[in-house]
């Protein structure tokens, strides 16, 4: 019966490992098809290889390793000898100590043979388990470029510190897990085997199990010298000074401690292997314990007391020179050292004039933040309960021959298996997999313009689009997308969903030839089996020539490709010149080892370039990788691995290059570090007496940071407007701004910062300053409190700091929106200027209260319930503007006994401009 058990135990066992085997080759021939599809097989075989290969190598070698010293352990393994019991004369002889040897005949033969094979294969595995992420470390040295730039340390190029420390450490580490494993493996091995004198009278005797394991002690110590060379490098990346990298006690006690430990470690090392011959155990245990004794002061009490007593007293004069390392370095790791810095002289003195000369600036500035308008997008724009709004991006065009900055969103297809407003009936395998397979098309409104009621002034609109401007949309099915998550099954004998059309539904069929094709019934069969979907092998629907699109997320599917760069978090939508939508995201290279560079995230990473653009088709999800920075080392010897995946920008089409934007998250990480590394001069940067801070402002009804922002502008100095993405800063500890820096991005100018300061001498409202006047105004303060009554509630958008000639001039949105359902409507602009704070209806109307040009732009009307309301004239008499007081004051008190709080506040804020209008009238 055991032996029954045992026997379907193995055929169990054996089972298991066969469809283990089956579903990892599987997956690996799916992914190679997926490569495939979009022609990047060879990035695929590549990696596969790279990984394959180290894995190999590391594997085989662990084991011989292994396995050798284990055979060597034989050599003091015997089987406790026969001793007699009694003398040739019969006499009783007396041991004082028995030899145990319980394990002996247990590793001796073939049997021992196959143990230690095992045991090897499993430290191979430990010790090969963890290498399979590093083949991009390997590739990363056989394929390095140099920087040409050298640390000022140990005077090496900084790639010696991208890819040949790194490999160095990979391999000290994992050769110092071989050694300590084998240790483990052969001391366990020699206990297992020994007598009790070894623990009674004879452990220190110097025998050959101990003679085997003092080598091996020998080379992990011999291995830890090396280590303590390496080590020295790791100076360069010191957090624990003043600033970042090598400070005076690293170089003059960090430093000399590592050189130090490097010659002990070498010296407990000789002194192991000479005791094999002169058999002195104690001087090993005496060699160890000082070298534990100096790591112990050299590496934390000296330091500690040089940092005490020789730099805390003169610290600045110490430590200047390591200051300005610093500030050279982190600049040149974040490209800071290229930002123009320029004056910003202030001046109050816009005029009608100024304003229309830069009506291209005026007529962009955002009045639409992404969170309203994405609720706005929702509500009027997803048509039905399986469309979704994911995201809002802006991005600039030309509309109708005009330079305008948009907000634009693509309407995806919302995964069933998530989306909480579809009935459960609906959510069949069908509907998920072969029907509903695709969004489509997308909405886009001018970041300025309103219709009526405050919502957006849409350009293009609804299913299928329609666009009133020259932008037209050929191609709008979006199968490849942000919130797409799921695979699905195109060119089937079920017809797809297209987009509704009244009463009835639109059907297609999926053009591209970018999918997985079916291509057989065992194909068929080995993708039912990955994708873990049986329901595909048993639908009629299914055909040969039926082709399956996974990993459809935008995002995820560009790591697929190259898993090694970093990535933006805000994929944007471009509509091409040919009417077809792409996806556009930026790609980083990025670094923990750049010398003396300051980390900009918890993971240490100190070097940072917006190297690649990658856009990816939304209709076939072909994807293409340009290189953006060809001065990036990282990137060039990317290309080198991996050749034919980067292109030179300039074979990107013309009508997507001219939509790529500086990203956010490089602008703002550069921002941030740009607030301290302004400071160039070490004595001002020791006593941080010109730092600033990114200034705050109040969002929706909360303090919270600024973030950088896109506008339109024409820089001082500039002869056109151009797309900037810019942030302002404030000094520390005071509110009032201190400069502004811009990325630009147009043509040419591409990727150029600069940095405007204003004079010293000059006090230029901050951010919290404006907000502080906005909530002092007493009639906009009395206007969103009274808006912010029962059943309505007010948002406040983000603050903007537009520059406009040698002024700057601050724009806020106010919206309101139904606290039931949430479809937020523009009803306010707040602007201020100088002194000047005002609230009006629209933008123009606030530049109007700013500057006084009503007769140069007339004051729109709103429509009202009561009808149109009449102008407020600047030739009206007394008695005419007393009639419109009185019905406008009608009007008021009707829409209030209505409940109609919009109207309500309307009517008052044209009566009040009424009155002012009579007061200045009595007073002519």
């Amino acid at each position: 019966m055991d032996r029954n058990s045992n026997s379907g135990m193995t055929k169990i066992v054996i089972l298991l490992l066969i469809l283990g085997g089956i579903s990892l080759v599987s997956k690996y021939y799916i992914d190679w098809l997926w490569f495939s599809s979009l022609d990047f097989q060879n990035v695929f075989t590549i990696t596969l290889l790279s990984k394959a290969l180290l894995y190999v190598v590391v594997f085989v070698l662990a084991f011989i390793f292994f396995f050798l010293n284990l055979q060597i352990t034989k050599k003091n393994i015997k089987q406790s000898p026969d001793r007699p019991e009694e003398t040739d004369e019969g006499r009783e002889i007396i041991y004082l100590h028995k030899e145990e040897s319980r394990f002996g005949g247990l590793f001796q033969g073939k049997m021992g043979h196959w143990i230690f094979a095992i045991i090897s294969l499993f430290g191979a595995f430990l010790v090969s388990s963890s290498v399979g992420d590093k083949w991009i470390t390997v590739q990363q040295f056989i394929n390095r470029i140099p920087f040409n730039v050298s640390d000022p340390v140990f005077n090496k190029d900084i790639a010696f510190y991208f890819f040949n420390l790194s490999f160095y450490q990979f391999i000290y580490t994992t050769v110092m897990t071989a050694l300590v494993i084998a240790v483990v493996l052969v001391g366990v091995i020699y206990l297992m085997n020994a007598t009790t004198e070894l623990f009674m009278m004879e452990w220190k005797k110097f025998t050959f199990s101990k003679s085997h394991v003092a080598i091996l002690l020998a080379a992990i110590f011999g291995l830890k010298a090396w280590g303590y060379r390496l080590g020295m490098y790791s100076i360069l990346f010191s957090p624990s000074g003043i600033v970042f990298g090598a400070t005076y006690t690293d170089m003059f006690a960090r430093l000399l401690s590592y050189k130090v430990l490097m010659g002990v470690a070498i010296l407990v090392a000789v002194m192991i292997l000479v005791n094999i011959f002169i058999k002195r155990i104690t001087w090993i245990l005496y060699s160890v314990g000082a070298w534990v004794i100096l790591a112990t002061l050299l590496s934390g009490v000296y330091p500690a007391i040089m940092q005490k007593i020789v730099v805390q007293p003169n610290e600045f004069n110490k430590e200047k020179p390591y200051i300005e390392r610093a500030i050279q370095y982190t600049r040149q790791a974040y490209n800071l050292d290229e930002v123009t810095t320029k004056q910003f002289d202030i001046s109050y003195d816009l005029t009608t004039a100024d304003i229309e000369n830069n009506r291209p600036t005026i007529d962009n500035i955002r009045l639409w933040d992404w969170q309203p308008l994405k609720d706005t997008y929702k509500s009027l724009q997803e048509l039905r309960l399986y469309y979704v709004f994911h995201n809002v991006d802006i991005d600039r065009y030309m509309v109708d021959g005009e330079y305008r900055q948009v907000m634009l969103s693509v309407r995806e297809m919302e995964d069933m298996d998530r989306n909480e407003a579809l009935d459960e009936q609906a959510k069949t395998w069908v509907n998920q997999r072969l029907m509903f397979t695709h969004g489509y098309g997308l909405a886009m409104s001018p970041v300025t313009e309103t219709a009526q009621e405050g919502f957006p002034k849409f350009i293009i609109k609804d299913v299928p689009p329609v666009s009133n401007t020259d932008i037209e949309i050929t191609k709008p099915e979006i199968y490849f997308g942000e919130r797409t998550d799921s695979y699905v099954i195109v060119n089937t004998e079920q017809q797809e969903f297209d987009y509704p059309m009244g009463t009835q539904n639109v059907y297609t069929t999926y053009e591209g030839k970018n999918g997985i094709k079916i291509n057989s019934f065992s194909r068929r069969l080995l993708l039912a089996w990955v994708l873990r979907d049986y329901k595909m092998i048993l639908s009629s629907d299914i055909s040969n020539d039926s082709q399956i699109l996974m990993n459809r997320n935008i995002v995820d599917r560009i790591r697929m490709i190259a898993p090694y760069l970093g990535y933006d978090q805000d994929p944007y939508i471009v509509v091409n010149d040919d009417g077809r939508l792409y996806w556009m995201l930026d790609a980083y290279t990025y670094s923990d080892m750049y010398p003396y560079s300051k980390p900009f995230d918890r993971n240490g990473n100190n070097y940072l370039r917006n190297a690649v653009k990658v856009v990816c088709d939304a209709y076939t999800g072909e994807m293409n990788f340009y290189i953006a920075d060809e001065n990036d080392p990282i990137i060039k010897t990317y290309e080198k691995i991996f050749p034919g995946l980067y292109q030179p920008l300039e074979e990107m089409p013309e009508g997507l290059k001219s939509h790529i934007r500086y990203p956010v998250d490089m602008f703002t990480i550069q921002a941030n570090m740009y607030k301290v590394f302004h400071m160039t001069e070490p004595w001002v940067f020791y006593n941080k007496e010109d730092s600033w801070v990114i200034p705050t402002e109040i969002v929706e009804n909360n303090e919270e940071g600024m973030e950088p922002y896109y506008i339109i502008t024409r820089l001082p100095g500039e002869e056109k407007e151009e797309y900037i993405l810019m942030l302002p800063y404030i000094p520390n500890a005071r509110p009032n701004l201190t400069a502004w820096m811009c990325a630009r991005m147009d043509g040419d100018n591409y990727g150029k910062m600069l940095v405007y300061r204003f004079p010293k001498q000059e006090t230029v409202y901050g951010p919290m300053q404006v907000e502080s006047r906005i909530d002092q105004n007493t009639e906009i303060s009395k206007q969103i409190s009274l808006w912010n009554q029962t059943g309505s509630s007010t948002y406040r958008g983000n603050l903007l700091v537009i520059p406009i000639e040698n002024s700057l001039l601050y724009i806020e949105p106010l919206y309101l929106q139904s606290e039931t359902s949430k479809m937020p409507e523009l009803k306010r602009v707040i602007a201020s200027y100088q002194n000047q704070v005002v609230m009006e209806e629209s933008l123009e109307e606030a530049l109007i209260a700013l500057f006084g040009v009503a007769e140069a732009v007339p004051t729109p009307t709103p429509p009202t319930d009561q009808g149109t309301q009449p102008p407020v004239g600047e030739e009206s008499s007394l008695s005419e503007l007393a009639v419109q007081a009185r019905q406008l004051y009608d009007q008021a008190d009707q829409a209030l006994r209505e409940g109609d709080w919009t109207g309500y506040g309307r009517n008052i804020d044209r009566l009040n401009k009424v009155i002012q209008r009579l007061e200045e009238v009595s007073n002519q």
